[in-house]
């Protein structure tokens, strides 16, 4: 004796299939909720090793002292630029190329007593110290240059000392250049 219920009878298809279908739905959510769970151990593993030893007070604070340290580092950078800028500045000015030529101004007096030293800053601006051996004493000049010229004629040797000042700051350029 078969007893059908009037709900299954009017359907069109096997009623095995439904059932079929509900043990593969619920074995997914099975899974999707191993999954779940899984996701959260991890995350409460990773939330128990950041909370170890901490209450929330001490975390706030912790968080309001490395605010206050970027605050200080933010300040402390400031007073860094500050600084840099007014080096940088005294630099320029600064004499910061050199030239120097030994020579015998007077050739019966032998020995290269005399020299020819040049002095130059960041725009090839400075001075040029002569200083001239004799037997009666020493002589000392020294010629203003202005943006690499001088209104007075140099000497050969005070040329000399020019170029060396002025090219010992080309090659100082260049090797700046090279390791930026």
């Amino acid at each position: 004796m078969e007893v059908q219920s009037r709900l299954l009878s009017n359907l069109s298809f096997d009623p095995g299939i439904l059932i079929y279908l509900s043990l593969v739905l619920i074995l997914i959510a099975f899974v999707i909720i191993i999954i779940l769970f899984i996701r959260q151990n991890t995350l409460m593993k990773k939330y128990r090793s950041f909370m170890r030893g901490r209450g929330g007070k001490s975390i706030e604070d912790i968080l309001r002292k490395r605010i206050d340290e970027i605050d200080k580092l933010k300040e402390n950078d400031a007073y860094i630029s500050k600084r840099l800028k007014y080096l940088e500045q005294s630099v320029n000015r600064s004499y910061q190329k050199c030239g120097i030529v030994k020579y015998d101004a007077f050739k019966e007096m032998g020995g290269k007593l005399s020299f020819a030293y040049a002095l130059l800053n960041d725009e090839n601006s400075g001075y040029i110290i002569n200083s001239i051996h004799s037997r009666e004493g020493c002589y000392t000049y020294i010629k203003e240059i202005i943006k690499g010229e001088s209104f007075i004629a140099l000497s050969e040797e005070e040329n000399e000392a020019f170029e060396i000042a002025r090219q010992a700051g080309l090659s100082a350029e260049l090797k700046e250049s090279k390791a930026q």
